[in-house]
């Protein structure tokens, strides 16, 4: 799939990579997959297969490491990671377990052959690890390099609070016992920076704020050629996400179309079969296919059950001419504060969603207005330079 937070963090390292720095992703699991050019490394740092082998026999936690470059290999990762497999409940919690308990836990051994490639590789000025779900690395990360570390903060509550106990119990004591090992935490918003503060127990000081940024190459605004009115759905194909609330309010409506795109996960095809009859559905879009979906509507709305600390279809919208409606929670008032590019609702009141459908499908002018405000606001305050100067004052200020 399309992971945002993989899409942010190699956008930015190509921004950097631009603006003369020396910049090295690696990824952890499987190769990334972005819709620009990816500047990630070739290998893959704890492979997802010899991580599950390890969790799941002792065994693979003793074979040795030219073994494992077998299943460590791309090809492999990538086979793997093109079947559609159902996650049972306990064992992501144990797997989450393992990797928050870092050299301690099962797959230390991991760990050791991260450690090893980084003796070999220049000292880094500050390391920045992408989600709280990796900070077990920063310890072990910093010893061997003594650089600062910085971790993103970008969406794990979701996470966190859908495992079962005693994982999540446990998970969150050892994220919030790993916090003294991080110097500086970044938050995609301000919201979500007061939120994970108490969450995970953070030093306010420790916490800066870095909003997101677009690369608006490809994203622009385009004439309308279809008949009628067309409401978008841009994100994963979740509950969290509120497909179901998009249907319930467009369904009080006449003269209007829902179509959405996004990923689907395996567990997840049941629910969008249920709402499939009400949509007219895009598939999990590149990035021309998206640009070409986003250009296609009217007006975009994701309302989001979840309260949202990014929002990043929002900011897509708006680069492709497209105003937004929005629930009155998470990153979104403080997005359309700065750009005025929409309009929001009381989150979970349908009813006021499709009001607000309503009044910019009979209003043209107001659509237009708010069209133009989302276009200029974006590339005021969410462009990829801005995001890199701001992740910039914050490496320099730790390093």
């Amino acid at each position: 799939m399309y992971c945002g937070s993989c899409m942010r963090d190699n956008a930015l390292a190509g921004s950097l990579k631009a603006a003369g720095h020396d910049v090295v992703l690696v990824p952890v699991y499987t190769p990334t997959l972005t819709d620009e050019a990816n500047h990630s490394l070739q290998r893959v740092f704890f492979g997802g297969v010899s991580v599950y082998l390890q969790q799941q026999s002792a065994l693979f936690r003793h074979t040795p490491k030219f073994l494992d470059k077998l299943w460590d290999s791309n090809t492999a990762l990538r086979l793997a990671s093109q079947r559609s497999v159902g996650v049972d409940p306990k064992f992501l919690g144990e797997m989450t377990v393992s990797m928050l308990e870092g050299e301690h836990g099962p797959i230390k051994k991991e760990f050791e052959k991260l450690c090893d490639w980084l003796v070999t590789e220049p000292k880094p000025d500050v390391i920045s690890l992408p989600f709280a779900l990796l900070i077990s690395f920063a310890k072990p990360m910093k010893r061997v390099t003594g650089a600062p570390v910085l971790l993103t903060l970008q969406g794990e509550d979701l996470f966190l609070d859908g495992l079962a106990e005693p994982w999540r119990s446990r998970s969150m004591e050892l994220i919030r016992a790993n916090v003294k090992y991080v110097d500086a935490f970044i938050a995609t918003s301000a919201y979500y920076a007061g939120y994970m503060t108490e969450y995970f127990g953070i030093p306010a000081e420790k916490v800066h704020v870095v909003p997101l940024g677009v690369n608006f190459e490809g994203l622009a605004p385009a004439e309308k050629t279809h008949p009628g009115f067309r409401v978008g759905f841009f994100a994963r194909i979740a509950p969290e996400k509120g497909l179901h609330n998009l249907v319930e309010a467009v369904q009080k409506l006449d003269g209007v179309e829902l179509h959405a795109a996004g990923y689907n996960l395996p567990e997840h095809r049941e629910y969008l079969a249920k709402y499939a009859p009400f949509i007219h559905y895009h598939g999990s879009p590149d990035r021309h296919g998206k640009a070409r979906f986003l250009q296609s509507i009217d007006v975009l709305s994701v309302p989001t059950d979840y309260v949202e600390p990014k929002g990043f279809s929002v900011l897509e919208a708006w680069s492709c001419g497209v105003p937004v409606i929005q629930p009155a929670h998470g990153a979104f008032p403080e997005m359309l504060a700065k750009t005025g590019g929409g309009l929001l609702f009381q989150p979970g009141n349908n009813t006021e969603l499709a009001a607000a459908i309503a009044s910019l499908r009979d209003d043209r002018v107001l659509r237009r207005d708010l069209a133009v405000r989302g276009l200029a606001g974006v590339h005021q305050h969410y462009s990829i330079e801005a995001m890199t100067q701001a992740a910039l004052s914050v490496y320099h200020r730790v390093a």
